[in-house]
């Protein structure tokens, strides 16, 4: 039962979830392959904060809220926010603009809303976003190099970083774990955060796209401080009263839904 490399690694990340322990060698028996595709493997999850290599095997991310969910878990979680929020931020780009977008499921749906425009430019190092854009008549869109992480179908690595160096556009549409009024934007990811960091420092303006159940927490990686948003889009579902501490750049967007 070997399957795709893909399909044995989310298998093995819900085995360390479940169980809160994996062994290399009890892997390689049960998925029917030899002990270095285990290794590739487990160094893979390791390499993208998934899990935490030990002698003999692995275990969960330490700490524990430092992973990554994959990419059709977070596609499905709060998704009328997402939409909603990709539809506001879209509203920021005028045809004829370049934007970079970053991976995930909410700057999905930004680019989702982009197809509405003509002639941009798009740099991504998401897939999805990619081939959400990819048959557009007129934009152009770009992938970064880079080192794809399976389950998020995110590239990552100094080629990527690379490949935004010298670049400058008019908009970086950024994801975020964590929101929080002294933290800053903040992910789950560490091996993300260099590129995350070239996408900022690529862009003319900075849009952060975060539903409101992000707001208030500080995930592990610090990505900017909150001086460095231009617009922080997040849904209605955030509570008046904390909404001043967020500053002028924050913009609360009706879902349609009842609190």
């Amino acid at each position: 039962m070997s399957g795709s490399s893909a399909e044995r690694r989310r298998a093995i990340l819900e085995r360390v979830r479940s169980e809160g322990y994996a062994g290399a060698a009890e892997l390689a028996v049960e998925f029917v392959v030899d002990s270095s595709t285990i290794r590739r493997d487990l160094a893979q999850l390791a390499h993208a904060g998934l899990v935490r290599r030990t002698r003999g095997g692995v275990l969960p991310a330490d700490p524990a809220e430092a992973v990554d969910l994959p990419y059709d878990v977070r596609r499905n979680s709060r998704a009328v926010e997402k939409r909603a929020l990709g539809e506001a931020a879209a509203e920021l780009v005028q045809d004829g603009q370049s934007v970079i977008i970053d991976n995930g499921s909410t700057t999905y749906q930004v680019a989702s809303a982009l197809r509405s425009r003509q002639h941009l430019t798009v740099i991504t190092n998401d897939l999805m976003v990619a081939l959400c854009l990819s048959e557009h008549p007129t934009h152009k869109v770009h992938m970064t190099g880079g080192v794809m992480l399976d389950t998020v179908y995110t590239l990552v690595g100094p080629t990527a970083v690379a490949s935004l160096q010298g670049l400058h556009v008019d908009w970086a549409f950024l994801g975020a774990e964590g929101v929080d009024p002294e933290a800053g934007v903040t992910n789950v990811n560490v091996v993300e955060l260099d590129v995350k960091q070239a996408m900022i420092k690529a862009a003319g303006r900075l849009a952060v796209v975060a539903d409101s159940s992000k707001l208030g927490r500080r995930s592990l990686a610090p990505v900017c401080p909150l001086s460095d948003v231009s617009v922080l889009f997040t849904d209605d579902q955030l509570p008046p009263a904390e909404r001043d501490a967020y500053g002028p750049a924050l913009r609360c967007v009706s879902t349609g839904q009842n609190r």
